[in-house]
């Protein structure tokens, strides 16, 4: 199952021949600026490794998102994290630092909030947001998101942005 394409973009799910552009994207400190670190080659195949036991155990996962070119974006998708202690489903994102501000993150995103709510039918969907990340905040924000509560997990406060899809 994937979101449909978009005016500019494309999706698909991730392989391990993937791993080069995703070890591209995952080690970037740029993008990578608001986790604890970039991810070395051996993270990324994992990450490629655990969207696909997303993909076999749901059906959805963070997707390979592309031109309709075929020009490699970044990813974008749904998983399921926690929040507080209790399971939500969080739409997910990253893009390449070169094509950043091109409006990518928001048109994927809301091909994947469209697909949430139209083929999955949840009821909320969430963005967990360092709360530093102003970009990722209006990505949010353009999806119809707003701040719901701030998670106390881990090892650093998150902002939970959300939207009823129901």
């Amino acid at each position: 199952m994937l979101p449909n394409s978009t005016a500019r973009l494309r999706f698909r799910e991730m392989t391990l021949a993937d791993l080069d552009l995703m070890s591209s994207l995952l080690g970037d400190p740029d993008v990578m600026t608001y986790y604890p670190a970039p991810k070395s080659q051996d993270e990324s195949a994992a990450w490629i490794k655990w969207n696909q036991n997303n993909y076999a155990r749901h059906g959805y996962g963070l997707w390979i998102v592309e031109t309709r070119d075929g020009e490699f974006v970044g990813d974008c998708g749904l998983t399921w994290q926690h929040v507080n202690g209790r399971a939500e489903l969080e739409v997910g994102y990253h893009v390449r630092r070169d094509v950043q501000g091109r409006g990518y993150a928001s048109e994927a995103a809301l091909a994947s909030r469209d697909f949430a709510r139209d083929v999955l039918g949840v009821p909320l969907l969430v963005a967990i947001i360092h709360p530093g990340n102003v970009a990722s905040r209006r990505v949010a924000e353009r999806m119809g998101m707003q701040q719901l509560e701030d998670d106390m997990g881990g090892s650093m406060v998150r902002t939970v942005m959300g939207i009823e899809l129901r």
